[in-house]
């Protein structure tokens, strides 16, 4: 008997969720681990500071860069890491302070922060497109499109825009703690202190994120998070598309 159309999207579904969780390692090693490596491997060479962290600021992006040679769309993921860290690279070359270089990435990561606390006020909040890169598909009663959910659940939207300034926040606290390091720690130790910071980091906001939207009822299908407007009526249960005259969310 031939398969039904959801039996054979069933697996076509797991190998791209798979497919897709291969290339965003891939990005984290190229944006994290080798460029903290390439700087211990010059600085071993004999190159200074500032050449060594210049550098190595130029790694990350390379699979944004090999996408676009592809003629294909870049993940969004590589292509905000590779804004910020050029955007590094080009604050380390206004002063020839090592420790300005190492704290460049606070810096950065005041603008992400605000940048995050602007976004929630607005139609883009900065978390939904990476939250639905991993998740679209996977929550909500029928799997519902999150083009369906942002224009009619005002409860989703409302989760999206609260989860986004809880990131901004982390991440001004981050930089704090990122520009502290680098003006009161040995030079060396830095760029290993920072790759550990990266990591601690984003297992800390991944638990503060799930204390709030496991209770929001993210994971729930019957959660009242699903309920659309009372202007449009029912719940998200069958909705599978786009409405009609609905805005897309950022993706």
């Amino acid at each position: 008997m031939a398969a039904s159309g959801e039996e054979a999207a069933a697996p076509a579904g797991h190998l791209a969720a798979r497919s897709r969780r291969r290339r965003q390692g891939l990005v984290l090693v190229l944006d994290l681990a080798i460029p903290v490596g390439l700087y211990y491997v010059l600085r071993a060479s004999g190159a200074g500071y500032q050449v060594a962290a210049l550098v190595s600021s130029l790694v990350p992006g390379i699979s944004a860069v090999a996408d676009i040679a592809r003629g294909r769309r870049p993940d969004g993921v590589a292509v905000f890491m590779t804004v910020m860290m050029l955007g590094s690279a080009a604050v380390s070359l206004l002063s020839g302070s090592p420790r300005f270089i190492f704290a460049r990435d606070g810096w950065l990561t005041v603008v992400t922060g605000v940048w995050m606390l602007l976004s929630a006020r607005g139609d883009h909040p900065l978390t939904l497109p990476f939250a639905r890169a991993l998740l679209e598909g996977r929550v909500g009663p029928g799997r519902p499109s999150w083009d369906v959910l942002w224009v009619r659940a005002p409860r989703f939207a409302r989760l999206w825009r609260v989860c986004t300034v809880i990131w901004g926040v982390g991440f001004l606290l981050d930089a704090a703690f990122r520009v502290y390091i680098a003006y009161a720690l040995p030079l060396d130790v830095i760029p290993g202190l920072n790759i550990a910071q990266y990591f601690v980091f984003l297992i800390a906001m991944q638990v503060v994120t799930n204390l709030y939207l496991v209770p929001a009822g993210l994971y729930n299908p019957y959660s009242r998070l699903y309920e659309y407007a009372a202007s449009d009526g029912g719940s998200a249960a069958g909705a599978t598309g786009s409405t009609p005259g609905s805005h897309p969310i950022p993706g």
